[in-house]
């Protein structure tokens, strides 16, 4: 199958599986970025397990074909699956979003591996149809064309980062985990991804198995268990002046910590998600131990971004709807909305 993937940097974890399965992907991206990802491919560090030691997956050594082009060149027609694996607010930029434009026309599904996930995903949930949530997002509007069936969520729980002090085709996987996805309306999309589930699933490195799989679910409500994480952790690590890893953000008060991931788990049942759906808080902060860096989200505000992923204010506002608050949630909502007014000054 040929994959088209948004964004090449997280997208390229993704990418590097599915080449490691026989298939192809493409990965949008600047200009600079496609230049150097077809002259040199991407690298991607994962470690195996049992093994202490981070191995360089090369896609130039894979089965399947690489390759990256930009938003303007981009053609989703030509592919089977397309893939979200911006951050949202990139959406917004004037080519991001006229290639949106054109992967709603192509009627292809589109399987979102974003935190924040895509308003027509969130419309195909009957008890989120309600709440006004379009200002949780940079530019609601870029979803306008979307058939809701024909986008799926997929939790992106994996942990990757560019290392700063490398090229931009470099990806170091810090926490191996799974990507976790809902199936789609139509049963011909969802075989879709059930076939390139297994295909991942049978591929090996010297003999051993490769983590990071794509699971494939038939509830909506599996990817929301990552809103526990990312309230519990993720923006827990942005301070009013600083930033704190995600290891210390979820453990220097392990109580606090429990009581904002189960609040966050409580509003998912209340949506309509069972237990089963959602990941325990002990499996969670035992994988946290092992964040020892700021979140994605944390070292944007940081850096000095002007706006970033909203999933703070999205979980914040469902909550309201269904008439819960949460003292801690209005606290990462203000210090966030705090930090991006002093960044866009």
């Amino acid at each position: 199958m040929k994959i088209l993937i948004l964004g090449a940097s997280y997208g390229s974890l993704l990418s590097t599986k599915l080449l490691m399965a026989g298939h192809d992907a493409t990965l949008v991206c600047r200009q600079a970025e496609a230049d150097l990802i077809n002259k040199e491919g991407t690298h991607v560090r994962i470690k195996l397990k049992d093994e202490s030691d981070h191995r360089t997956i090369s896609s130039g050594d894979l089965s399947g074909t690489l390759d990256a082009t930009t938003p303007e060149a981009a053609d989703p027609g030509a592919y089977d699956l397309v893939g979200l694996a911006m951050q949202e607010p990139q959406y917004a930029a004037p080519e991001v979003k006229a290639l949106l434009a054109k992967v709603a026309s192509s009627k292809k599904p589109c399987l979102s591996i974003m935190n924040m996930p895509p308003l027509p995903f969130l419309r195909r949930i009957d008890s989120i149809a309600g709440v006004d949530i379009a200002d949780c997002y940079r530019d609601s509007s870029v979803w306008d064309g979307f058939e809701p069936g024909l986008v799926s969520l997929c939790s992106p729980d994996p942990q990757a980062f560019r290392p700063p002090d490398e090229a931009a085709n470099v990806l170091h996987v810090g926490l191996p985990t799974n990507f976790k996805a809902s199936a789609f309306a139509d049963a011909k999309h969802t075989a879709l991804l059930r076939t390139l589930e297994a295909d991942i699933a049978e591929v090996r490195l010297d003999g051993k198995d490769v983590p990071v799989k794509l699971k494939v679910h038939d509830s909506l409500f599996v990817p929301m268990a990552k809103w526990a994480m990312l309230m519990c952790g993720n923006y827990r690590c942005i301070g009013d002046d600083n930033v704190r890893p995600i290891q210390e953000a979820v453990h220097s008060d392990a109580a606090a910590s429990q009581a904002v991931y189960a609040w966050v788990d409580n509003m998912a049942q209340k949506l309509g998600a069972s237990p089963a759906d959602q990941v325990p808080f002990e499996k969670y902060a035992a994988a946290a131990k092992q964040l020892l860096k700021p979140s994605s989200v944390a070292r944007a505000i940081d850096g000095g971004a002007p706006h970033v992923e909203r999933v703070d204010r999205l979980v914040q506002k469902i909550g309201k709807h269904l008439g819960m608050e949460n003292e801690e949630i209005a606290t990462i909502v203000s210090t966030v909305d705090k930090r991006l007014e002093t960044n866009r000054k």
